[in-house]
């Protein structure tokens, strides 16, 4: 089982996604667990004080190490019987290593992976001493390193073992490698037919009011299942 521990300031971000589909049932089998913490239970103060002015000014907050790291030891004390080498703990930041599906295929393989979540302007620089590893998303910046920890998570549970049918990683986009993308694909009805569903395409964007009835190709439907290998091959970017 792969363990996922969330430090963040907005615990009910998560509980929507989490609680849906794929991930929803990875966590009913037991094949990952996921734990979320508010940062705020671990601020010292009676007003759950987790941010402060920058030293040397400078606009916006800067999230304080205290209630991070007291968030981190609370963390690893209750999961203790994992090993460090099984174990990332992940800062999520615009200035990390970019995440893709390496990355993912890397952190599939361990027990346990800790997402802070950063916020405001950032997190003290100091925090970086006790992460094994910052991860960015994307080269913009977001409010928050919520976003970035479910991507993170959803990406890295699907490569978990019985997550996903094993021949269904084998054919989609990424799985070869970084450049190669999954052929298309196709669904009933054999014949899309825009008109059918409207019956004017007045008001709409001139590309719907241009569309016409578009059909699944021929090879498909063959029934051929060498020609549909290779056709599906031909489709592939790679």
């Amino acid at each position: 089982m792969l363990r996922f521990d969330i430090l963040t300031l907005f615990p009910e971000a998560f509980t929507g996604y989490f609680s849906q589909s794929i991930l929803r049932r990875a966590q009913e089998q037991k094949l990952i667990q996921i734990n979320i913490y508010n940062l705020r239970d671990f601020a010292a103060d009676k007003h759950k004080t987790v941010d402060d002015r920058p030293y040397g000014g400078g606009a916006g907050m800067i999230l304080k190490i205290e209630p991070i790291f007291r968030g981190l030891v609370h963390i690893l004390r209750k999961s203790k019987n994992i090993q460090e080498k099984e174990r990332k703990i992940i800062l999520l930041s615009p200035k990390g290593k970019l995440f893709d599906q390496t990355l993912a295929k890397k952190l599939a393989k361990l027990k346990q992976i800790i997402l802070i979540c950063g916020h405001y302007e950032g997190v003290d620089e100091r925090v970086k001493k006790f992460v094994d590893l910052e991860i960015s998303v994307g080269k913009y910046v977001l409010t928050g390193g919520e976003l970035p920890a479910m991507i993170i998570i959803d990406a890295t549970s699907r490569l978990v073992e019985g997550v996903i049918k094993k021949e269904s990683l084998e054919e989609e986009s990424f799985s070869k490698s970084l450049d190669y993308l999954e052929y298309p694909q196709y669904t009933r009805p054999e014949v899309f037919d825009p008109k059918k569903i409207i019956k004017t395409t007045k008001g709409l964007p001139k590309k719907f009011q241009k569309m016409r009835p578009q059909k699944v190709p021929k090879v498909l439907l063959s029934g051929h299942h060498q020609r549909i290998k290779e056709w599906r091959k031909k489709h592939s970017k790679s």
